[in-house]
């Protein structure tokens, strides 16, 4: 079982890069729960949200010590790093987060994707790009199940904002070999 949390700032999509991947792992035919968690303003105030994907049935959503930290700021990296499983993974957007994981016993993945979703044409992307870093790293779910759930998630807002973040999801897809990752 994979136990996936996301955590930033609220207006980050924190708790829609959960949703998209959460129904990408549907499209895959797993097991999954996604269950979001926020402060009482929604747009600058911390969210998170916690995915479990597996291959059995899932008893409940929550997690205790997830194997899998994605943070998009700072507060966020400092409230949830102690919790990750030692030899999980910690995924850290770079653009906003500029102090190194002081842990030695997980895998840190860095990636400025919100310069990178901005170098596309929108940073408020950031959490599709993650999420397509996220998969290059640890194949949770194909890529194809990804663009699937995100045709599903943004379809009400049109054609243009599907294409966008299929592009946004596959460019952070391609980031496998340029990502910094210290194990």
């Amino acid at each position: 079982m994979h136990e996936i949390l996301f955590a930033g700032f609220g207006g980050q999509g924190v708790l829609a890069a959960g949703v998209i991947l959460a129904n990408a792992a549907l499209r895959a035919d797993l097991y999954t729960t996604w269950l979001p968690a926020y402060g009482g303003t929604m747009r600058g105030g911390t969210a998170n949200c916690s995915v479990k994907i597996a291959e059995e049935e899932i008893a409940s959503p929550y997690i205790d010590e997830p194997d899998i930290l994605v943070v998009f700021n700072e507060p966020s990296l400092k409230k949830f790093e102690s919790q990750v499983k030692p030899g999980g993974s910690i995924f850290v957007n770079s653009s906003l987060i500029h102090r190194e994981v002081e842990r030695d016993d997980v895998t840190v993945v860095k990636a400025p994707v919100t310069e990178l979703a901005a170098a596309l044409g929108n940073a408020r992307a950031a959490n599709v790009f993650m999420t397509g870093v996220l998969l290059s790293q640890i194949p949770l779910v194909s890529a194809e199940a990804a663009c699937l759930s995100l045709e599903e998630y943004f379809k009400p807002k049109g054609e243009k904002m599907i294409d966008f973040n299929k592009k946004a999801l596959l460019e952070g897809y391609r980031q496998k070999e340029k990502v910094e990752v210290d194990v």
